[in-house]
């Protein structure tokens, strides 16, 4: 089939490289100036494989107001007169319930865990190079209270083949001796040994040299301006470059995919939540931490690099805004010091925010829509890295099907 792919972030460069070595005749089209300029730049890196809960839960609720009133908080509401961020808030707080959260963790692990599985296979098969490395991942609870609530998660994520274990706090600072400075400021941890890296970027770059070898076709700097259906079919996506005709479509457009498909008379509920980076230099002779670290006391990522630290935080629910406020850059660049003092040259950060397309539940679309031949690969949320290639299998067998 000739399969047209819309947007070149890790998922839909990830999409459409499964279809190509499907053997479908792929068309990759993207409206920046190449592949993953958006949130897949510079997010968290991790490939966080079990640790999948969603956001929407019943202790995030009860946080809420006091996460939205403080200054400093990690979570913050902007409102917009945008009906789609009133509803989609209401769908959020429905989907903050205890029934909800087990659904969604089960869905988001079969899917994490086909993606692990699928990125193994295609490494097999290719040479590339994006900083992937299986370090292990901490996340680091402030209270005992936060540990009890993390192991009641991860007793219920066992039963679908996640690997977990509680540590105490010399046990964390064992498995990750960076952080003796800090063992004073939480009460023990989770570990998972096989959690991973690798930078998105990266990623896909070489999935699209991988794409342009099979023979894919490439687009960028073309942006979808409308959409020609015939009966219960798309039958054209108008671009700035010109019309694109294929057998199927599949528009992978992260906080974009809500406009388009509203052209095409479908509702989709993704909303973008904002969240920022910092990418700094591990001074050298400084020894880079050896796994990933989640503080959920800072709610902050600390991702190692090759000789860069990945420092990812914040949920702003807020509209498309992408400006840095100087606060959010010293809140990241004080978690840095306080977690990992003295370890990066703060003199050469790297800032970056980026819209992540969220669903209320944390699950994303993937599949056919109400046209026959348009499949939804969307609302990844902060796990775009993790679900990519499991959501690009997922929407080729739709479409093979």
């Amino acid at each position: 089939m000739k399969v047209c792919v819309i947007g070149a972030g890790i998922v839909g460069c990830s999409t459409a490289y499964q279809l190509a070595r499907m053997g479908h005749e792929v068309h990759l089209v993207d409206e920046a100036a190449g592949p993953g300029l958006g949130t897949s730049n510079a997010n968290g890196a991790q490939l966080s494989y079990s640790y999948v809960e969603p956001l929407a839960s019943p202790h995030t609720l009860g946080g809420l107001p006091g996460m939205l009133l403080s200054r400093g908080s990690p979570l913050r509401f902007r409102p917009r007169l945008d009906w789609r961020q009133w509803y989609w808030g209401f769908q959020f707080l429905k989907a903050c319930t205890a029934k909800q959260v087990e659904s969604g963790t089960r869905t988001l692990l079969q899917l994490s865990q086909l993606s692990r599985d699928t990125l193994m296979r295609w490494m097999e098969s290719e040479d590339w190079s994006f900083d992937y490395k299986i370090n292990g991942k901490l996340v680091l609870c402030p209270t005992r209270d936060c540990l009890k609530r993390q192991e009641a998660q991860i007793k219920f994520q066992s039963q679908f083949g996640c690997h977990q274990k509680i540590l105490g706090v010399r046990e964390c600072v064992e498995k990750e001796p960076s952080l003796q400075s800090y063992s004073g400021k939480f009460a023990g941890g989770v570990w998972t040994a096989e959690e991973r890296v690798a930078d998105p970027y990266k990623l896909c770059q070489e999935l699209l040299r991988s794409l342009e070898r099979m023979g894919a076709n490439v687009s960028f700097n073309a942006r979808v301006n409308d959409f020609v259906t015939s009966g219960e079919r798309l039958d054209t996506v108008r671009t700035s470059k010109g019309d694109l005709r294929s057998d199927a479509f599949v528009p992978a457009t992260g906080v974009t995919a809500p406009a388009h498909a509203s052209k095409l008379g479908i509702y989709l509920p993704v909303y973008p939540i904002k969240g920022y980076s910092i990418t700094l230099p591990i001074k050298g002779g400084r020894q880079a931490p050896k796994a990933s670290v989640t503080d959920l006391s800072l709610k902050t990522v600390f991702a190692p690099l090759a000789q860069n630290l990945r420092v990812a935080t914040m949920a702003e629910i807020g509209g498309h805004d992408l400006s840095i406020p100087g606060d959010r850059i010293k809140q990241m660049v004080a978690s840095v010091e306080s977690v990992f003092p003295g370890l990066c040259d703060l003199s050469s950060t790297r800032p970056w925010a980026g819209l992540r397309p969220a669903t209320p539940t944390s699950v994303p679309i993937v599949g056919r829509s109400r046209f026959k031949n348009l499949f939804l690969n969307v609302g990844h949320g902060a796990l775009g890295l993790t679900l990519a290639a499991g959501s690009a299998v997922a929407i080729s067998q739709e479409i093979s099907s």
